[in-house]
């Protein structure tokens, strides 16, 4: 069994407004110290064993959970008993 976690991120091309509100409610509350916010998501899984994981993981993300044009991605595997 694995613990799948995958980060996915505007492509740096892309504007990010969750980024920039989260930035500007940080400088209205004093926190002038913060030049950029980029927000980002993670998705968790749970995944059986499987030989092929990175494959697959690659499959998912492509398929359904990432938006290639507009996003990034990366993920770690951690094997759990």
């Amino acid at each position: 069994m694995y613990e799948v976690k995958v980060f996915v991120t505007l492509k740096e091309s892309i504007i990010d407004p969750a980024g920039t509100a989260v930035k500007d409610a940080l400088h209205r509350l004093d926190f002038a110290e913060v030049q950029t916010v980029r927000v980002e998501k993670m998705i968790r899984m749970t995944i059986a064993s499987t030989d092929e994981i990175e494959a697959r993981i690659e499959a998912m993300c492509k398929a359904l959970l990432v938006n290639t044009v507009m996003e990034d991605y990366r993920y770690e595997i951690e094997k759990i008993s």
